[in-house]
């Protein structure tokens, strides 16, 4: 994001978070957007400047929630620090890789999501649905970006077209567009959800265009990009850190790296929403625990024997139902563990005796 001023409208700021502040907030206070995340840091702008807030856990930045890129924050005139993060009228969440198993937000206060992937061999229907899922749970309506049009009959002979109406299979009425991210004429089909003050994220894979894709909207090329690898179809990683950009349309495109892990936490509301013909199958099962293999009387076997519900989505629906319970146990313990320690601290710190003063 360029340090040119801007007002608060242009940043994103509405009514709806105009609203969560007091009187004296507002008088007292600087409402500041956070527009990139760094390792240690966050850099949040007032519309007049932006400035750089320690983020840790014994740093200055102790806010009741991690921040995300999109996130508005109140810092205090008097020292520009931060006093509260205001309620996001929409969040991405997904449970962080690793050992530690936490959940980590993505982007907050987005108002489209573009899920990006590409008319190569990395297009890939399950991972297309898993984006969803977490579009649909965050209350977000999706727009699937296809991108390489131009090397689409490279990688199997497929028209930009066909890999349109494949994508268009997992969710009917969902806007699907093909473009070529090195063409402009071709990024003006996404000027429909580009509009003045609007929020919106690219989430995708690594190296399916995403950075191209913004230089195209972004009329620049201020960004490396990285160059298709031969054999398998896949990009080169090439962002580093989510950044919000205030492109001269107006709108705030928040770009983050290529999710390599992408598992869902706490995620059944978008699942079901996803898997919506699924769902309605299943209320006329006999069993509520219906596993829909062998059981009598299932409503989801009959129509896979009938040729009514695709296969491969009745297995993805399920699989990723059961990742995502698994992932709301993950992060649940570690909440759990880290409850226990912080118990743990503050009984030590009662038993210790006071230190006697020096004469």
């Amino acid at each position: 994001m360029n340090g040119s001023e801007r007002t608060l409208a242009e940043l994103g700021w509405t009514d709806y978070f105009k609203q969560q502040c007091t009187g004296q907030e507002l008088e007292d206070m600087l409402p500041a957007r956070v527009v990139s995340m760094h390792r240690g840091h966050v850099v949040v702008s007032t519309g007049q400047g932006e400035h750089l807030l320690p983020v840790a856990d014994k740093g200055i930045l102790k806010l009741n929630e991690q921040p995300a890129v999109g996130d508005w924050v109140l810092l205090e005139k008097s020292t520009m620090l931060p006093a509260r993060l205001l309620p996001r009228a929409s969040v991405f969440k997904r449970l962080a890789p690793g050992a530690g198993r936490g959940v980590q937000p993505i982007a907050a206060n987005i108002d489209t999501v573009f899920i990006v992937s590409s008319c190569t061999a990395e297009f890939n229907l399950n991972r297309l649905e898993r984006y969803l899922c977490l579009a649909l749970d965050s209350g977000v309506e999706p727009v699937v970006v296809l991108t390489k049009a131009d090397l689409a009959r490279e990688s199997g002979g497929d028209s930009p077209q066909d890999y349109c109406r494949r994508a268009e299979t997992i969710r009917p009425g969902m806007p699907v567009v093909a473009v070529n991210g090195h063409d402009l004429e071709s990024v003006k089909a996404l000027e429909p959800w580009c509009r003045p003050g609007q929020t919106i994220v690219l989430l995708g894979s690594s190296g399916v265009g995403k950075t191209t894709l913004v230089n195209a909207l972004k009329g620049k090329g201020e960004h490396r990009t990285g160059h298709v690898r031969k054999g398998d179809g896949k990009g080169r990683h090439t962002t580093t850190r989510r950044t919000l950009h205030v492109l001269s349309s107006g709108v705030l495109l928040v770009d983050v790296p290529g999710i390599r892990e992408l598992q869902l936490h706490d995620c059944r509301d978008g699942i079901e929403r996803a898997f919506a013909d699924i769902v309605e199958l299943e209320g006329q099962c006999r069993f509520a625990d219906c596993r829909h293999e062998n059981e009598p009387d299932c409503a989801v076997g009959a129509a896979l024997k009938q040729g009514e519900v695709d296969p491969r989505r009745t297995e993805n629906y399920r699989k990723l139902l059961e990742e995502a319970d698994e992932g709301l146990q993950a992060a649940s313990g570690k909440q759990r563990r880290n409850a226990a320690r912080a118990a743990a601290a503050r009984r030590r710190g009662a038993g210790r005796k006071p230190a006697k003063k020096r004469r």
